[in-house]
């Protein structure tokens, strides 16, 4: 069964590209076969990272999201990967509403899983509520605590949609905080997790030893969470 995973959260910057590039590169690494597509007209982090796994798709034709089912129904053992960027939510859901897009699933063999991305705010608890009212069960939810975008979540769990989530069996994972300059140097130089980690060149991907340290502590427990959900 194919496997399509929506990177989202609506919101800009709760670290929704950072996911998405993150699980590219944890895909990249454990020999998983995938597509990325990157909604973002701009300055797309799949394209600028992982070009060689992504391409563009804009949201604004539903022609154009239909080669998102498209590529997963060719070849089911290939994941797909779509960066959703800041105000791509509605349109993607009404493509996914009028089109049927989860009856279609059921039928042929697909599956889709959302990504919600939160940082500590209410309107990422807002979002969410907004996205099981509109989908309730039928969608499959992985909501993903952003230690980077804040550290308290007792906002989510007071108003009980956590618990409302892992009702509908959504699976959760926290990512690590990461050291502000790390993230800042990697992004300046356009490298992708990899490169960072691996060159030991201070000015090819900006890191020093302990910078690289860092995010190999960073990646690794990361995957780790990944590996938790069978990705």
């Amino acid at each position: 069964m194919a496997n399509i995973h929506l990177i989202g959260g609506e919101k800009g910057g709760v670290g929704k590209s950072m996911v998405a590039r993150l699980l590219a590169q944890y895909l990249i690494d454990k020999e998983l076969p995938f597509l990325g597509f990157d909604t973002d007209r701009s300055h797309g982090a799949l394209m600028r990272f992982y070009s060689g796994y992504a391409s563009p798709v804009l949201v604004d034709r539903y022609e154009n999201l239909d080669t998102i089912i498209e590529a997963a129904v060719a070849e089911p053992d290939r994941r797909i990967l779509v960066d959703l960027a800041a105000q791509t939510h509605d349109p993607l859901m009404k493509w996914m509403t009028e089109s049927e897009v989860l009856n279609l699933g059921d039928e042929v063999g697909f599956s889709i899983y959302y990504w919600h991305v939160m940082d500590s705010s209410k309107d990422s608890v807002d979002l969410l509520k907004r996205l099981m009212d509109r989908f309730d069960a039928r969608l499959k939810y992985v909501l993903v605590f952003n230690h980077i975008r804040g550290d308290d979540f007792q906002i989510l769990k007071q108003s009980g949609e956590r618990a409302r989530a892992e009702s509908l069996g959504a699976r959760s994972i926290s990512l690590k905080r990461l050291h502000d300059t790390v993230v800042t140097k990697i992004d300046a130089t356009s490298s992708s997790f990899w490169a960072a980690k691996n060159a030991s060149d201070k000015e090819t991907a900006g890191l020093g030893l302990m910078d690289r340290q860092r995010l190999k502590g960073w990646l690794r427990d990361a995957y780790q969470q990944f590996d938790s959900l069978a990705v």
